[in-house]
């Protein structure tokens, strides 16, 4: 779940890591590991309402089983494809659950679909290797994980100075790892001094020359918590237009539990 915001992308990495795990005596475990990556694309306008946003997902799996044992893959029984119709009023189980609609999607060959109209589930006999069970695309209104502000402001004919604003919009039980968010800069831009604030998670902000970018990274992220960067630019010559059209968007990357995604997909044998 790469993600852009104003523009930009918020990408969530996947959800697991596949490793094998080994028992004593040498033998392997049956194991099964689901990776869920969502590549999320919101834009904001300048008020921070949402625009756009975008949904492309792949369901993705790591077999490490033994034989040739068949696993069943349960999606949400609200979870609709757009071309298959969606019931009117469809509301059952959960009232806060409301139905999630795929517009597109496409599934590996080994997936079975005889029990997906019925009660969405797929059936399919994994290979011994990493493969997409799953993509999909959704375009229907979600409530995006982060809201990404950014403030420029001019502060001579060769400086400016660039703000950004980040706020967790899920639980604080729920927590952001490995964020890096990144912002393309004018291109004359010569120099970059940032203005970290103070606390306790670990950060760090660098202007890497080379690509011609802004690059603030976070160890972790709580849901609710708000943060902010502010950056001093230099230039080599003066801008041609406003600032903002030179800049960004702002994308961002990041690794984050199945909180989101449990809504959507369940998962057994």
């Amino acid at each position: 779940m790469s993600s852009k915001e104003d523009g930009g992308k918020e990408e969530a990495p996947p959800v697991t890591e596949s490793a094998v795990a080994n028992e004593r005596r040498g033998r392997k475990r049956d194991e099964l590991f689901v990776d869920i990556i969502e590549k999320i694309s919101v834009t904001f306008s300048s008020n921070g309402c949402v625009l756009t946003s975008e949904i492309d997902g792949t369901i993705q799996t790591k077999s490490y089983l033994t034989g040739n044992q068949e696993i069943a893959l349960a999606l949400n029984d609200k979870l609709y494809i757009r071309k298959g119709g969606i019931p009117n009023n469809d509301y059952s189980g959960s009232s806060r659950m409301r139905p999630v609609i795929l517009d597109d999607c496409n599934f590996h060959e080994s997936v079975h679909m005889d029990r997906f109209d019925v009660d969405r589930t797929l059936s399919l006999v994994p290979p011994d290797e990493e493969f997409a069970v799953m993509n999909y695309r959704i375009t229907q209104e979600f409530k995006p994980p982060f809201i990404i502000n950014t403030l420029f402001e001019e502060a001579g004919s060769l400086e400016a100075e660039v703000i950004l604003k980040i706020r967790a919009e899920f639980p604080s039980i729920i927590t952001a790892n490995t964020v890096l968010v990144q912002m393309p800069l004018p291109a004359c831009t010569t120099r970059v001094n940032f203005d970290l604030e103070g606390g306790t998670v670990e950060q760090n902000a660098d202007f890497n020359e080379s690509q011609g970018r802004l690059e603030w990274s976070l160890e972790k992220i709580v849901g609710g918590s708000e943060h902010s960067l502010r950056a001093k630019l230099n230039f080599s010559q003066e801008l041609d237009g406003n600032i903002s059209k030179e800049a960004g968007p702002v994308s961002m990357t990041f690794t984050i539990g199945p909180f989101f995604f449990l809504q959507y997909f369940g998962f057994f044998f």
